[in-house]
């Protein structure tokens, strides 16, 4: 007689399951609204689809791109920008950041200029880039780099403000230096709203891509879509748009998981049920 008692499943995979199922049938949902608008035509006066890419189209236009050499190219290319461009403004941001966060002086001197330059839109530094840097691909870094420095430097700010004093003063009267404190308290307690900033700068970055590649460039999958738009080929800019959006999506999970792994205590902590 067999008295093994029937497995169960693990409560904790079903509801990452559901959700995962639930995302899925979101992405459907859109991509199918997507295809009943664009055959129909639909037009609803201030929006319409009567010149907008199926996405059988599209689907058509990305098969193409993915058999072209040229997809290495332009990947290639647009990565290595954006990743140089976000390594520069994370450097930037957080010392910028956690030093404003934590002085007085430093706020009143360095927060408003950076305030002032925050709202110009990455567009608008294309001459001030071309003027700047001896080279097309140095303007096209620096741009990424703006899009990417002002979410960075605002949450490190935010961290850094953030501590709790007694935190601090507590550590003091326990014999801490300025580097201990620094180090195993400031750091800490500000790294979620770091870790957010970075997350948020990873996508601006992308989101700057194509104003980047509008300087110069004959690779780029911002280029490959302004490109496209130049020439009215509407499947191919949608094929890049959706390009960027994946790619940006993932490079901000990616680092929004390498921050989950450096602070397992606030991911206990802010575990959803």
């Amino acid at each position: 007689m067999d008295t093994t008692a029937p497995r169960t499943l693990d409560p904790a995979l079903l509801r990452h399951a559901r959700r995962l199922a639930l995302r899925v049938l979101s992405l459907v949902a859109c991509v199918a609204a997507w295809q009943w608008a664009a055959t129909h035509r639909l037009d609803l006066g201030l929006v319409t689809f009567r010149n907008v890419p199926s996405p059988k189209d599209v689907f058509d236009a990305a098969a193409a791109l993915l058999e072209s050499p040229r997809l290495v190219l332009h990947l290639k290319a647009s990565v290595g920008r954006v990743f140089a461009g976000f390594a520069a403004a994370g450097v930037a941001g957080l010392v910028l950041g956690l030093v404003i966060g934590r002085s007085r002086l430093l706020e009143d001197v360095l927060l408003p200029p950076l305030e002032m330059l925050r709202p110009i839109p990455a567009v608008a530094w294309i001459p001030l880039a071309i003027l700047m840097f001896p080279s097309s691909e140095l303007s096209m870094v620096f741009i990424t780099f703006i899009g990417a420095l002002f979410p960075i430097l605002l949450g490190t700010i935010h961290g850094a403000e953030g501590v709790d004093p007694r935190l601090v003063a507590s550590s003091r009267s326990l014999g801490a230096g300025r580097w201990t404190i620094f180090t195993e308290v400031i750091l800490p307690a500000a790294a979620p709203n770091i870790v957010t900033g970075l997350s948020i700068g990873m996508g601006t970055a992308w989101f700057c891509l194509v104003t980047a590649e509008m300087i110069a460039g004959q690779f780029g999958i911002g280029y490959y879509t302004w490109a496209a738009y130049t020439i009215q080929n509407y499947p191919d800019i949608v094929v890049g748009m959706l390009f960027i959006g994946v790619i940006g999506m993932g490079s901000s999970a990616l680092v929004k998981k390498l921050g989950d792994l450096a602070m397992p205590w606030y991911h206990m902590q802010r575990t959803k049920p």
